[in-house]
This record gives structure tokens, C-alpha cells and sequence, in this order.
């Protein structure tokens, strides 16, 4: 489950609030996959990548650049086609696991790492807002959209935010990082949705436009990391 978002939002509030929309409902999205699942299989087209290409390579450069453990557990949330983990996969992380709600969006995902002949990615049809048991122990996870298509469910947003962040302290290790990426929420908004548990990092560069003399992001990144409780390291 991703979504490029049902409208630009910029770094300095600019823009109308959004409301429920179908971009929050599942079966907005089983739609959407089992239509781009059929044109994977007849074109082997893998369909959108939602912020685009330079949004992996900012995720992926940031964790170069923490020299994050190539074996570290990392969680897609909201996988979708699953291409950003296939380009962690390709940059030699080998502890992948991708889950999305939607069932043909995991098979979509499935029969593209399948072409691309990897084999070190885990993906499961699980929503993220009732996590199993085992969905847990992670030391990275990484949002591209899901938590703005959450934001547009018709049925009490507010209340599925603040499960998305019990469920995101359920499965994210102390200390472990949380990588977003939100075209429906500026940084100050984010900030307040993830006070309860997280700290932020970083804000990483996205691109900019000027709107009226002033400048401001169409897309916002952050790095939080989960608080800790007494002293532990996140990679233990």
C-alpha cells in the first residue's frame, strides 16, 4: 500500500487539509495491484514508484551513509510492488521483509523479485495496523505513502494514526530507525504524529518549489529513532 498523495503539502502548511478519500480504503488499492498485477504479467511493466526513483536513492544513500549493517532487518511497510526492496537487495542488504495488505499487491511484488532473481526478500499480506507476533524485532523500517493512505481512510483516521504508531513501537527494535516519506504531511506534523515514542534525526533534502515568493517542500523525509528505554544499542 502506497500513495503518491491526494494533494501538494509544502514544508510551510501551504495548501487545503485533506479529508477521506478512497486512496484510503483497501479496496481502492486491491483494485489498483490486481490491475497493475495483470499488466506486469502482460508486459512485465512493475508499474509506479511512488515518489519516485530519487526517493529510494535518498533512503538508500542515508543508510550508506550511517554505514547500516548489510544484514540489518529492515521492514517495507506497505510494500506495493515491492521495488524498493529490490533495490536494497541490490545494494547488498540481505534481511528484507515486505508486507502490504492488499494480496495482489505481495504477488505482484513476489513475481518481480522472482524475475529479478533475488532471494533474500521476505514478503507476507499482513496489515500493518494489527501486526502478528512475529512481525517484530526490526532494526529499520522504512514508509513511502502508507501513512498518508492511513491519513485518508473514511472510517476515523485519527484513531488508525495513533494505532499506526503503537504498531510501529511493536515491530521497530529500541533505537531503531523509522524512515518516512510524506507528500500529505510537513515535518512540524510529523513531528507531533511521532512525539509519543520517537525522537527525530534527520530531515533529509527533497525537492522544492516557490509558491507566492516563498519556498517550500512538495514531499517530506525524516529519520526518526525510537526512544530508549534505559541503555541498549539498536543493533543488539
Amino acid at each position: 500500500m502506497s500513495v503518491a498523495g491526494e494533494r501538494p503539502r509544502d514544508s510551510l502548511g501551504l495548501g487545503p487539509e485533506f479529508g477521506p478519500s478512497a486512496l484510503g480504503t483497501k479496496e481502492h488499492w486491491d483494485a489498483a495491484y490486481e490491475s497493475e498485477l495483470q499488466i506486469f504479467q502482460e508486459s512485465g511493466d512493475a508499474g509506479e514508484i511512488w515518489f519516485g526513483e530519487e526517493s529510494m536513492i535518498r533512503l538508500i544513500r542515508w543508510m550508506e551513509k550511517q554505514k547500516i549493517p548489510l544484514d540489518s532487518s529492515v521492514l517495507d511497510i506497505g510494500t506495493g510492488n515491492g521495488v524498493l526492496l529490490v533495490e536494497l537487495a541490490k545494494c547488498g542488504y540481505t534481511n528484507l521483509t515486505g508486507i502490504d495488505y492488499s494480496p495482489s499487491a505481495i504477488q505482484l511484488s513476489q513475481n518481480i523479485i522472482e524475475k529479478e532473481g533475488l532471494v533474500n526478500i521476505k514478503l507476507q499480506v499482513k496489515d500493518f495496523l494489527t501486526p502478528s507476533a512475529e512481525l517484530s524485532g526490526f532494526q529499520i523500517c522504512i514508509d513511502k505513502g502508507t501513512f498518508d493512505a492511513i491519513s485518508l481512510n473514511p472510517d476515523n483516521a485519527a484513531e488508525k494514526r495513533k494505532q499506526y504508531v503503537k504498531s510501529l513501537c511493536a515491530v521497530l527494535k529500541m533505537e531503531g530507525f523509522f524512515l518516512i516519506t510524506s507528500c500529505n504531511w510537513t515535518k512540524e506534523e510529523l513531528l507531533n504524529e511521532f512525539r509519543e515514542g520517537f525522537e527525530i534525526l534527520e530531515e533529509l533534502p527533497t525537492p522544492k518549489f516557490c509558491f507566492g515568493g516563498r519556498i517550500g517542500n512538495s514531499v517530506t523525509a525524516l529519520v526518526f529513532q525510537r526512544k530508549k528505554s534505559g541503555h541498549s544499542s539498536w543493533t543488539n
